[in-house]
This record gives C-alpha cells, structure tokens and sequence, in this order.
C-alpha cells in the first residue's frame, strides 16, 4: 500500500518546496524505498504552457509531452524516477474533468458541489500519480491562508482520514525572518501560519524552518512550544551556496528519520556517499568557463532552470566552474555585439516564442559562426542559427520565421501542419489553433548522420523532448545543405530538421538542436550534449590565452 507525504507551504511563497520535497524523496530513495512525487498546483490554467515565463518561470516537459510546473525538473533531478502527466495537476484540470462528468451525467442529478466532488477528485488525481511506489511525496503549491489552495487541502485532510493511522505524514515548510533593526529571529510568522493550518484541521508532523541562518535551539524550541510540533521535528533550513547540499541538511536533523518512524517504514540507513562526492565536485573546481546565455527572459533566472542546472552538470563532468551572463537579447546592436560577447567562452541563445529580441539572438548567432566561438543554440536558437546561416551564407536575403514575419520571402522557418506527437499520434495544426495544443510536445526520436558531431555525441539515434510550434521549412533543406550546412538529424517521418551543424573543418563547435536537452540533465551523469558543449568552451579558453597573453 502506497503512503502519502503532504508538503504545504506557509508565510511567503518562493520558500524551496520543490527542493525541500525532491530532497526528502532523495533521502527515502536512498534508503531504498520506490518513491514518486506529485505537484499540485492552485491556478485555473489547464497547464503552464501559455503562461509567460516571467508569470511562471520555465514550463518543464515530460517524456509524456506534459507542460508542467518547474518544480518536477527538481524532480527528476534528485531522484530516479521518471515524472509524468500524472504528477502534475491544476485546479484548472481538476473543474474540467468534474465538469465533464457533470455533463456526462456521472453525478446522477446530485448538486455538484466542492465538498465532496471537487475534493474527491483531487484525491483520485492523487492515487493516480501515486500508483505503484512506496512513498508518494504531494507538494501543495501556493500558500497557507490562500483561498485557491484550500480545496487540496481538504482534500489532504480527508485522504490522510480515510488512509488510517501510520499511512500519512505532514510536512509544513515556514520562514522565520531575521529582523536586523531588532537583531532577532521572529518566530510568529511560523505561529500564525500553523494556527491557520490547524484550523482547517492539519497537524503537521515536521516544521521547516527557512531562515537566512542556522536556527538556535531556544526559538526551536519556543516554536516547538506554540505548534505543537515536538521538538526533533522542528529542522532548521539555513540558506545553503547550493541545493544539492540540502539533503545533507534534512538527514542530520533527522527528517527522513521521523517521517520513516511516522509511516512506520523499516528501511536501511539512508546512503549519502553520492550526494557528498557530489557537493565535493561542486566545491572544488579546477577552473572556470564563461558562458554567454543570449535570452529574451534574462530578468527571470527561473526562465531558464533546468537550462541553468545542465550547463552546471556539465561543468562538474569538465570539473570547472560554470559562470553564466545573461544577456538580453533586445540590447544586441550590429555596433556593440562584439564588444558584449567577444570575452566569452562559448554561445548559447535558449528558446523562447514571439518576435521580441529575435534579431539579437541572430546577430550572436552570427558572431559566433564567424569569430569561431562554440555555439550551442536551442529550439529557437537552432530556428535563429538557421535564418543567419540562409541570410548571410546561403544567400536567402530577407529569410525568416513565418512566426516573427509573415510574409518573408523565403520562410526558412515555418508552421507544419502535420507531426506525430510524443505518443505516435498524428496531430494537425494551422495558424488559428488553440496555442494551449498546437506544440510538438514530449520525448520524439530520430536518426543521426554518420561521421558528424551529433554522431560522436548522441551515435545512430537521439531521443530527446520537444517543446515547439515552428519548423525549419522542409524545402529549403537542400538549399542550405548545398550552402554547407550539415543536417545532422532528422525525424523518421515528417524529415523534419531535429539537428543542425557545420562541418568541424569550418567551425570547431557550431550546433542547434530543435529539442529541449536540458530537460534529460542529471547532476550524476550531466548530459552529453552539454557536456560536450562546455568541453568546447575549455578547448575554446585554451586556444584564446596564448594570444591574450601576447596582446596584454
């Protein structure tokens, strides 16, 4: 039988939920438990897919072709198990199917009310992404106190009810502020939160305690007091240089411990040798490199999470240190691009949709090509690599993307109304389509061309995740194949452009790829396309400092 771990969260949002809960699933993993964890958010969209990155921060895709919430790339990051469509719900899926049934008649007449069919569905949705694991860890997006979370609290409530003794457990994560003007740690914010989670007939079992520092025993032991929380289950959560420490954190103060004693699982001790190497590795770099991350959603470094962790990753498989700059795209100018990326180790222009910043992201696709800087460019960014490469090479004046011009003259980049979707499904789209269902979504395959640099990195066939509505335009291939172009990989379908390079005579390291990668890094393995990328950028630092020597 499946046991349930709620994660709740009180005072402000933005705490580390989702590190938080990956972290204690990480601890129960490594004491050889099956686990899964389920994400269960408040709002009223279906999903996040059409909500803009500075609202939501970066949508995650699944093998599945589900766009979720960013906290399961956190997920799938710390622990082995494969996040799907069922880990992963809105308030907005959960009125779409009660309504559905109303409509079908399921209810047979009865008033439809939230309390028990809303709640009951959430439940269902629940043991759904739950089926087959030992411990199944729900974190309860939003905030204590908040009217859209309350119905998956209820539900909660009565699911930890109709489970029995020993077969829930409740995880409430707090902030206790340092107050300088006073000197002091507060701990009534964490009173009010608990109250306010007690009145709706939750007792947590842990508290953690997020602070800007280690919590003394004297206010855990005063929170303690006013929580009703015994005291070893009060956990300081200090700010830490890097999450991958935090499972450390948790287990020294018993976290994974108590929540074993509470659901009464008897396991071996957790094993942590993975996470230590893990957090020496990050601690100790050999060196540095500087990457050029070329953007449209710069002002939002959650944007580009599981983007930012991969180049991290592939930095600890380099053992060097991956120091990102964020440059928005929109500043780029014909006169300054040099200037902005010349000290740079390597490129990369992330996706991204809509025209804004387009001709920034062009211009440093085309710095790169020509000064022979590494460059990696993803989803949009092969798109981009592909307009400069027809323009300025191919000799396609005016090429572009049908999304950012309509009636370019020769549309390099464009909608294709037909493609398989993650499932073998064939799905069909036109420029009047839904947004919310218009995407080749999820892990697609295809084949790779011998004897070229996608073919060292990925070998005969690269499955990876996709998360895009445009194409590169199927009859202007052998077009830029005759310009030198390499089209490294293709679906085995639609022949649709999946990877794009240039030969390795011309260009020591020039790819786009038309898939999400990051989404596959682990901090254990890192990615091989990513870590390729930054072995390029050390090759590319090593070739520079003989003649910066010389010029300085």
């Amino acid at each position: 039988m499946t046991k349930y771990v709620f994660v709740t969260g009180g005072v402000v949002s933005s705490l580390g939920k989702g590190i938080a809960s990956a972290s204690l699933a990480a601890l129960l993993e490594s004491r050889g438990l099956r686990v899964t964890l389920i994400k269960l958010d408040p709002y009223l969209n279906v999903d996040p897919g059409t909500m803009s990155p500075f609202q939501h921060g970066e949508v995650f895709v699944t093998d599945d072709g589900a766009e979720t919430d960013l906290d399961l790339g956190h997920y799938e990051r710390f622990i082995t198990t494969r996040m799907k469509r069922s880990n992963n719900f809105t308030t907005g899926q959960i009125y779409k199917s009660v309504l559905e049934k109303e409509r079908r008649g399921d209810y047979l007449g009865k008033t439809v009310q939230v309390i028990p069919h809303v709640t009951n569905e959430i439940q269902a949705f629940i043991q759904r992404g739950a089926d087959g694991v030992d411990v199944a860890i729900a974190e309860i997006g939003g905030t204590v106190g908040d009217i859209e979370s309350l119905p998956f609290l209820e539900a909660a409530r009565q699911m930890s009810l109709r489970l029995g003794p020993n077969n829930s457990a409740f995880v409430h994560l707090t902030y206790v502020p340092y107050i300088a003007a006073a000197g002091e740690l507060k701990t009534k914010p964490t009173q009010h939160t608990v109250q306010k989670l007690r009145e709706i007939g939750i007792q947590p079992d842990a508290l953690l305690c997020r602070a800007d520092r280690v919590i003394p025993d004297e206010e855990r032991e005063k929170i303690s007091l006013f929580t009703n929380v015994p005291l070893w289950g009060v956990i300081s959560m200090p700010d830490v240089d890097t999450i991958y420490k935090v499972p450390r954190v948790l287990h020294e103060q018993g976290l994974d411990g108590l929540i074993c004693d509470r659901l009464r699982l008897h396991t071996p001790p957790a094993n942590l040798k993975r996470w230590d190497d893990l957090v020496y590795e990050v601690e100790h770099p050999q060196g540095e490199v500087r990457i050029a991350m070329v953007g449209k959603y710069v002002d939002l470094s959650d944007s580009y999470k599981s983007l930012n962790e991969a180049l991290r990753h592939a930095g600890l498989k380099n053992h060097v240190r991956v120091a990102i700059t964020y440059i928005d795209s929109e500043t780029l100018e014909d006169d300054n691009v040099a200037a902005r990326l010349g000290g740079f180790d390597a490129i990369l222009v992330p996706g991204g949709f809509g025209k804004r910043g387009v001709e920034g992201k062009i211009r440093a696709a085309r710095f790169a090509r020509e000064q022979r800087v590494p460059y990696l460019g993803i989803c949009l960014g092969m798109q981009v690599a592909t307009i400069e490469f027809a323009r300025h090479v191919a000799g396609l004046e005016g090429a572009n993307s049908t999304e950012f011009d309509p009636h370019t003259p020769h549309p390099v980049i464009a909608l294709i109304d037909e493609w398989l979707d993650a499932n073998g499904t064939l799905q069909k789209r036109d420029a009047n389509t839904d947004l919310g269902g218009t995407m080749r979504l999820g892990a697609q395959s295809a084949d790779v061309m011998p004897g070229t640099l996608a073919y060292q990195i990925y070998g005969p066939v690269v499955t990876e995740r996709h998360r895009h509505r445009y194409e590169a335009n199927t009859q202007y291939l052998d077009r830029l194949r005759q310009a030198g172009l390499v089209i490294s990989a293709l679906t085995q379908r639609e022949q649709l452009t999946e990877i794009i390079e240039l030969p390795q005579d011309v260009h020591p390291w020039f790819m786009g790829v038309q898939f999400h990668p990051e989404f596959k890094s682990t901090p254990w393995d890192g990615h091989p396309l990513f870590n390729a990328y930054i072995a390029a950028a050390l090759q590319h630092q090593r070739r520079r400092a003989p003649q910066e020597a010389a010029t300085a």
